[in-house]
């Protein structure tokens, strides 16, 4: 029942260094395997959410099937260093337990694997072949969006089922669209000799029929059955380490939490089932997630990351690399009580990837959320990962050019991150000396004024007479609470004003996006502005303007300032002031309307403007400008 492929000589007599790697990733990584995998085989055609059933428990030794002939090769193993004799020990220590305990990933609204039928001998489209019999590749759809989507890309992740059994052994069952059951398995040991015979390290749940390998019907004990289309995973003698239902409902949320609450993704974990609704429930519960002050947290943030993603609204980031700028969803929180920054980037099928720290900001206060915008971000992302999935890294690429250009990306998160982080603490917190504070004055004072209303009642007071009288006010008195309240809002309030500035907001709602304009006030140094007897020539210099990411089309208003900088915003009428606005890149004339020239076109970050001006023109007067995006 098990099959190992001869060998003329033992060559390699040590475990696959993949094996260790995976193992120390623990259930996290077995958690994080299989379940994308899983949402990689959801059937495109249905609009059901992916569900993977986890199950854990106990088995007899005596229904797994080909015990017996394992044991055997186990026995025969002869370990040649340390590592490798002390792995053998445990194996074998293992063996001689009559019930062990195992767990077991089930999915459903998926693919499964097709061809089985055709075992080793596979063809086109044939998935059963590559999964059951390949290592180091994983099957390509014919689908080509569909393949630059999938969440696994290396082909070494099977090998993390193995890694968390003590014998290194998996079994997975198939159930495919015709209903045709067939199971296979794997064992990963070392180059062995049994009765004589030199064998390789793999070994393989198969029969040979002409010299062919081809899968077991599957008629098996209920542990080992799939009856419903899809693909069930099964790992008898689980590691210790693996043992824990808390821990495995974690690591589902902690790795799919979008997934789940995007409604992709439906997990049970034995009895427990995670969905978009209970997963609030158990990010809330001190059980599951000890750390619930946003103080207190130092390794997870999970519950931030959940909250961060449900009640900000995301912007538009840019991030580029050496030839391209990526597009991103950022989901963004500055709350003073978090005092560890991280930023979870996510994949397109809502798999977190790792938590990000963002250089020199590790202790600032945010919480953030990074998704790819589309498909092309998500293959970008995809080429990065490691083979584990834990984090992004151009280690394993091996052309230079490429793996200097993923480098330049990779420092440029944090570069552009970091510029996010920093302008929104220096309005938050404005260091000493010399700034402008025009426009702050100056919608301070208006909204102390609207609040000021609000918060007064008028008094007469008499002396003697009514004709001796006084007007005063009674201010009312806030309590503590409603005063953190108040503070809180405008915080927040504030808060959401700077990211509308920094960058441009997207907000995505079923399936549209609806863009606001966002209004970039520009800098003395970014405006170049002349004169003449019966025109102006304007430019705006875009190059070192970090709000700006790209954008070819504005509108553009002006404010009339006084010598301090105060502003009057509707002192100034463009139409009477300018009979005709020349767009001198495009060589077209503007429209002016609503107090705004529109249409104006930006070309390689600059605009040019030609401005003929009307007899009511005072060119003494000196403008704020501000471009509309």
């Amino acid at each position: 029942m098990w099959e190992f492929r001869k060998i003329t000589a033992i060559e390699e007599p040590v475990f696959n260094n993949v094996l260790e790697r995976f193992y120390n990733l623990g259930l996290d990584g077995l958690v994080r395997e299989n379940i994308q995998n899983s949402l990689d085989g959801k059937l495109q055609e249905s609009n059901l959410p992916v569900e993977v059933k986890i199950k854990t428990g106990n088995i007899p030794v005596s229904e797994i099937p080909g015990i017996e002939e394992i044991k055997k090769h186990i026995e025969s193993l002869r370990g040649e260093n340390s590592y490798t004799k002390e792995t053998i020990a445990h194996m074998k220590k293992e063996m001689k337990k009559e019930i062990v305990p195992f767990i077991s990933f089930e999915d459903s609204n998926t693919k499964g694997l097709s061809g089985a039928e055709h075992g080793e001998d596979f063809q086109e489209g044939d998935t059963w072949g590559v999964y059951a019999y390949k290592k180091g590749v994983h099957f390509m759809e014919n689908d080509v969006e569909l393949e630059k989507t999938r969440g696994g890309s290396h082909g070494v992740g099977k090998i993390a089922c193995n890694a968390a059994s003590d014998i290194h052994m998996m079994f997975f069952a198939n159930c495919d669209a015709d209903g045709r059951q067939h199971i296979g398995g794997t064992t990963q040991l070392i180059e062995h000799s049994l009765d004589g015979v030199n064998y390789r390290a793999s070994g393989y749940f198969t029969r040979i029929i002409d010299g062919k390998y081809f899968p077991f019907e599957n008629y098996f004990a209920s542990v080992f059955r799939k009856d419903t289309r899809g693909l069930k995973i099964i790992i008898p003698y689980l590691r210790t380490q693996y043992i824990g239902e808390n821990k495995a409902i974690c690591s589902v949320c902690d790795n799919f939490f979008v997934a789940i609450l995007q409604k992709k993704l439906v997990v049970y974990v034995n009895d427990y089932e995670i969905n978009d609704e209970t997963i609030h429930e158990i990010v809330s519960d001190p059980e599951f997630y000890p750390e619930q002050n946003p103080a207190e947290m130092k390794s997870c943030f999970t519950p931030l990351y959940i909250n961060t993603y449900l009640e900000k609204d995301p912007i538009l980031i840019q991030i580029a690399d050496k030839n391209t700028e990526y597009k991103f969803k950022l989901y963004l929180q500055y709350e003073e009580e978090i005092k560890r920054a991280r930023v979870a980037i996510v994949r397109g099928i809502g798999m977190k990837i790792e938590d990000k720290k963002i250089k020199g900001y590790v202790n600032s206060p945010f919480n953030g959320v990074l998704i790819p915008i589309s498909s092309e971000e998500d293959i970008f992302l995809k080429s990065l990962e490691n083979e584990s999935h834990t984090s992004l890294s151009c280690d394993h690429i091996k052309n230079i050019k490429i793996q200097e250009n993923a480098k330049r990306f990779l420092n440029n998160i944090s570069n552009r991150l970091g510029e996010v982080f920093a302008e929104i603490l220096k309005l938050q917190n404005p260091s000493d000396g010399k700034i402008d504070t025009s426009e702050v004055l100056y919608s301070v004072e208006r909204n102390f004024r609207k609040e000021l209303s609000k918060e007064i009642s008028t008094v007469q007071l008499t002396k003697g007479n009514l004709k001796e009288s006084k007007t005063v006010v009674k201010v009312k008195g806030n309590s503590k609470k409603d005063k953190r309240q108040e503070k809180k809002k405008k915080k927040e309030s504030q808060l959401k004003k700077i990211i509308n500035r920094l960058t441009r907001k997207s907000k995505l709602e079923d399936g549209d996006q609806e863009k606001e304009v966002s209004l970039i006030p520009m800098k003395p140094e970014a405006v170049k502005r002349i004169v003449l007897r019966e025109k102006e020539l304007l430019q705006f210099d875009f190059t070192n303007v970090m709000e700006y990411t790209g954008e070819t089309n504005c509108n553009i208003s002006m404010v009339v300032i006084d010598g301090t900088g105060k502003p009057y915003e509707k002192e100034f009428n463009l139409g009477k002031n300018y009979r005709e606005v020349m767009d001198i890149g495009q060589k077209k004339i503007c429209k002016i309307e609503d107090n705004k020239i529109k249409n104006v076109s930006i070309m390689d970050g600059k605009i040019q403007l030609e401005l003929k001006v009307t007899d009511y023109f005072n060119n003494s007067l000196k403008f704020m400008y501000y471009v509309e995006v």
